[in-house]
C-alpha cells in the first residue's frame, strides 16, 4: 500500500482504490478538535457541491421510468410564479448549469459563501424551498441554453422537481433511489445543530485569532438540492460501483452522464469531466473540501474529504501524478 506526503495542515480521509483494492487508506486530524477525536475512515463528512450529483443521478432515474424528459420545462412541474424567470428553462438546461436562471450564490462573482447570511439566517435553511426566497426575484442572467455557468440554484430547482415527482421530502426521496440500494449507510443530510453520531465538524481558521472556529454560521443548516451531503469514503465507493454497474441507471445512461454535455467538454450531467473523460464530483464550502474521481480505464477510485481549508484538488492531481507516493 502507498502512503502520500501530506503536510500538518490537512485534516480528512484519503482513499485510493485500483482494481478493488486499497493502494492508500488513510485518516489526519480531528474531527473534534476541541475535544481531539480523530477522524476515522468511517468519519462521515460534509461535502458541500458534492452532492449534485446524486440530484443528477435521480433526475436521471426518473427520465428513465418515464416521469420526466430532459426536454421538460420547469414550468410544467413546478407550478408558481416564475416572475422574471424563463418557465420553459428545461431539466436539460438545468442538469447542465446553461439554463440562465439566476443563482443564489453565484461563484463568478461572490467569493464567500458566507455572505450569503448577511439577511437571510443561515439557521432557517433547512430545504430546498427555503432558499426560493434568494433568487425568485432576479432577473435571468442570461438566455437559456446561451452558455455553460455553474448554477447552484438549477440544481435546488431539480431538488424541488424530485419532491414534486416523489411525493416525498428530497432527502427521504434521494435516501430511498440511491443510498439505500448502493448500501451507503453512513450517507444523508443532516442538520447541524441535529448532528448524528461520527460527524466531523468542518473547521475555519480565523487568521486574526490564530485558532479554528466551526463552519456553523456559515452554512446551510441542511443541506439541499445545491448540496451538503454528509457522506464516508467507503460510501462514496460504493456509489462509484453502484452507479456505474447499472444498479441505479442504465448502463447506457451512465455512458451519456459521463459524456461532455457542454461544448467547453467540462461537464457532463452532474460531473465534472477532468480532461474531458475522467468523471468527477466535488465540493467545497467554508471548512468543507471534497473530491473523489473514477478513472474507468485504470479502473481506479481516488477520493479526498476534508474538514478543514484546504487544496484537495492539487491533493489530487499529486496522486494522480504519483508524486508524494512510495511503496509501504
Amino acid at each position: 500500500m502507498k502512503t502520500i506526503k501530506i503536510d500538518k495542515n490537512f485534516s480528512g480521509v484519503i482513499s485510493v482504490v485500483e482494481k478493488g483494492k486499497h493502494q492508500v487508506l488513510v485518516e489526519y486530524g480531528y474531527a473534534d478538535k476541541a475535544n481531539k477525536i480523530p477522524n476515522r475512515i468511517n468519519t462521515k463528512f460534509p461535502t458541500a457541491s458534492a452532492g449534485k450529483v446524486f440530484v443528477a443521478t435521480a433526475v436521471l432515474m426518473l427520465i428513465e421510468e418515464g416521469r420526466l424528459s430532459f426536454d421538460t420545462a420547469i414550468g410544467e412541474v413546478l407550478a408558481f410564479d416564475w416572475k422574471k424567470i424563463d418557465p420553459a428553462i428545461t431539466v436539460r438546461d438545468l442538469l447542465t448549469h446553461t439554463s440562465g436562471i439566476p443563482d443564489y450564490f453565484d461563484e463568478s462573482v461572490m467569493e464567500n459563501y458566507e455572505d450569503l447570511w448577511v439577511d437571510v439566517p443561515n439557521y432557517r435553511i433547512r430545504k430546498s424551498e427555503d432558499l426560493i426566497p434568494l433568487f425568485i426575484d432576479k432577473p435571468m442572467m442570461y438566455p437559456r441554453g446561451e452558455r455553460f455557468q455553474y448554477n447552484n440554484t438549477g440544481y435546488v430547482v431539480l431538488g424541488l422537481i424530485i419532491e414534486a415527482l416523489t411525493g416525498k421530502p428530497f432527502d427521504k426521496a434521494l435516501r430511498e433511489m440511491i443510498f439505500e440500494p448502493c448500501h451507503m449507510k453512513d450517507t444523508g443530510y443532516y442538520e447541524l445543530d441535529r448532528l448524528p453520531a461520527n460527524c466531523a465538524n468542518a473547521y475555519i481558521y480565523d487568521e486574526e485569532r490564530e485558532e479554528y472556529r466551526t463552519n456553523i454560521y456559515s452554512v446551510d443548516a441542511k443541506g439541499t438540492g445545491a448540496g451538503g451531503t454528509f457522506t464516508t469514503a467507503p460510501d462514496v465507493e460504493h456509489f462509484w460501483k453502484g452507479l456505474t454497474a447499472g444498479k441505479l441507471i442504465s448502463k447506457g445512461m451512465v455512458k451519456e452522464m459521463f459524456k461532455p454535455q457542454v461544448k467547453e467538454g467540462c461537464y457532463g450531467y452532474g460531473v465534472w469531466l477532468l480532461d474531458g473523460t475522467i468523471p468527477s464530483f466535488q465540493g467545497c464550502d467554508p471548512g468543507v473540501n471534497f473530491i473523489t474521481s473514477y478513472d474507468a480505464g485504470k479502473d481506479r477510485t481516488i477520493t479526498i474529504l476534508s474538514n478543514v481549508e484546504y487544496d484537495v484538488e492539487a491533493l489530487h492531481e499529486t496522486i494522480i501524478s504519483e508524486k508524494g507516493g512510495r511503496e509501504q
